[in-house]
């Protein structure tokens, strides 16, 4: 296996539904609705985004085996920062002090959610790439079972898949510095902590209930 697939697999059944029985079909029940609860709320931190995402030592490897523009890190943190700081003051004239930390505390989570969701779809393509080469070691032991074509097909199929991962970990690297400006510079104009925005559910309310309700808040009803 090459050093770029290394670098990949460095860096990152269900059982089947049981047959219905020949006798007499079971009664349908009535759908039960499904209440809100807290529970069921996903709240994402920055730190769960960074879990998803590549550090620092596996994008420098990442970089150097594919030969990729280096991700820089500080800077990308320090830019957001700055803007978000400087578009806050900006606003201080017309708005209270809570006023600005609701506005933040939108724009951060939004920094937040976009950079775990990019780790978490490099997660998934290097877990594709991971697969591929695995088989392609398999196949190499045993030529005569795909032929000379087929081996090379997967073969570059194999190689498009690190190709594509590596390109997402930079990517993630990259939201991910830009997520950590954005909670800095909440840090910076609040002089607070951002944490994850959790709405407390209203007791009882069901899920479609409680979509409605915020579809009819939006249209001013």
């Amino acid at each position: 296996m090459d050093q770029a697939s290394s670098t990949i697999a460095a860096a990152a059944v269900s059982d089947k539904a049981p047959r219905a029985s020949k006798g007499k079909p079971a009664a349908k029940q009535a759908p039960t609705r499904q209440v809100a609860t807290q529970a069921q709320r996903i709240v994402i931190t920055f730190n769960t985004s960074a879990r998803e995402c590549p550090d620092a030592t596996q994008v420098a490897n990442i970089t150097r085996a594919f030969g990729l523009i280096e991700v820089d890190y500080h800077a990308i943190r320090e830019a957001t920062e700055e803007q978000i700081a400087r578009s806050a003051k900006t606003l201080t004239d017309n708005l209270s002090e809570k006023a600005i930390e609701m506005h933040l505390q939108r724009i951060v989570d939004a920094f937040v959610r976009s950079a775990h969701g990019a780790g978490t779809f490099y997660q998934a393509k290097a877990q594709i790439a991971r697969d591929l080469n695995s088989k392609l070691s398999n196949e190499d032991r045993d030529e005569d079972r795909m032929g000379v074509d087929g081996t090379a097909n997967r073969a570059n199929r194999a190689e498009r898949a690190r190709e594509f991962a590596g390109q997402m970990a930079l990517q993630a690297f990259a939201l991910l510095a830009a997520a950590e400006g954005a909670v800095d510079a909440f840090a910076q104009v609040t002089g607070n902590e951002w944490k994850p925005y959790q709405g407390s559910a209203r007791p009882g309310m069901a899920v479609d209930q409680q979509a409605a309700a915020a579809q009819m808040a939006a249209l001013g009803m």
